[in-house]
């Protein structure tokens, strides 16, 4: 029997259908079944009207409709006894929650997955940056700080690497077909990702070249015919098909942390895109090839990729990826 309480606070929208529960991003899966294994989890998130993809096996996962409802959740789990908290993310909902926490001296852990100044800017404008930040100081002056990259906070805290690789991605590897240029983009399709920015540059490059996506389409427009929308919420065999039938990754964001879906190409040793603006995610992974946001440049880093594949994918395999495994055990470590 697990002694230890947890409680996770997400701004994830999750539907309900009946008595079980659904969510898009798969992290806000992994994760909380994860730390299941040790911890008695409550899990709150907001309420989703749409349906999602990926069901979350967890007993007690409670979700609001609306700020006031997420604020009661909130409050009630102040009865578990002896209960560590976990928030994921600073929004406005979550800050909310740390002001509850504040007040009733309950330091929470803090999982920082993502620059939030970057994002307000780039998504409401630069005036938006002082929102986020005031909230910013406020929960990590009195959180205990994991991260996904040093820059996200400049004091000493805990960083660790998300994954959601298993030892699937890393099995019966196959030949990338080489034809022609094979494009993929696996994200989300938020301002942030850059993914309309380069749908246009697309539109403009005179080559042989076929790009698949794997996201939403609302919002981005083209007629071109060399681009495939596949959809999105597969799971993670379908998603390893998918990386196997194409043979570039591009990863046009304007800010990022830490992209899993560069470790997941790289698992099955296909190389990545990136653009200047984001080229301090890379670390030291090896396959990861950076373009200026320009048609040139990225015509120029394809051809090369292409013609130089199999020494390329010869270093690819000397990358050590993070794994779900031990990135649920280093979550693990630092909570208890």
């Amino acid at each position: 029997m697990k002694n230890n309480s947890l409680v996770i606070i997400s701004n994830e929208k999750i539907f309900k259908h009946y008595e079980n529960f659904f969510c898009d991003n798969i992290e806000m899966k992994s994760l909380p079944e994860g730390l299941g294994n040790s911890y008695d989890i409550t899990y709150i998130a907001r309420a989703s009207k749409i349906k999602r993809n990926h069901p979350i096996n967890l007993k007690k996962i409670k979700i609001a409709s609306n700020i006031f409802a997420y604020v009661f959740l909130i409050l009630k789990t102040l009865k578990i006894p002896n209960a560590k908290y976990l928030i994921i993310a600073i929004t406005p909902y979550t800050f909310f929650s740390f002001l509850i926490f504040f007040l009733f001296r309950k330091k929470p852990f803090l999982w920082l997955r993502s620059s939030g100044h970057e994002e307000y800017k780039l998504i409401l404008g630069r005036w938006a940056i002082w929102i986020y930040h005031i909230m910013y100081l406020a929960v990590t002056s009195y959180s205990n700080i994991i991260s996904c990259h040093e820059r996200l906070f400049k004091k000493k805290h805990s960083v660790i690497f998300p994954s959601q690789l298993d030892d699937n991605w890393f099995r019966n590897q196959k030949d990338a077909p080489l034809d022609k240029v094979r494009l993929l983009y696996v994200g989300r399709n938020n301002p942030e990702k850059g993914i309309e920015n380069f749908l246009e540059m697309f539109d403009q490059l005179k080559m042989d070249i076929q790009f698949s996506i794997v996201s939403e389409k609302k919002r981005l427009k083209t007629k071109n015919n060399k681009i495939n929308f596949l959809g999105y919420g597969f799971d993670s065999l379908s998603l390893i098909d998918i990386y196997d039938t194409n043979n570039i990754l591009i990863l046009p964001s304007f800010t990022e942390s830490y992209s899993q879906v560069i470790d997941e190409s790289l698992a099955r040793k296909r190389p990545v895109i990136i653009f200047e603006e984001i080229e301090y995610i890379i670390g030291n992974r090896i396959g990861v090839f950076v373009s200026k946001r320009n048609v040139r440049s990225v015509m120029e880093t394809m051809v090369f990729i292409i013609k130089n594949y199999a020494s390329i994918q010869k270093n690819i395999e000397k990358n050590k990826l993070p794994t779900k495994k031990n990135f649920i055990s280093q979550m693990k470590d630092i909570l208890s």
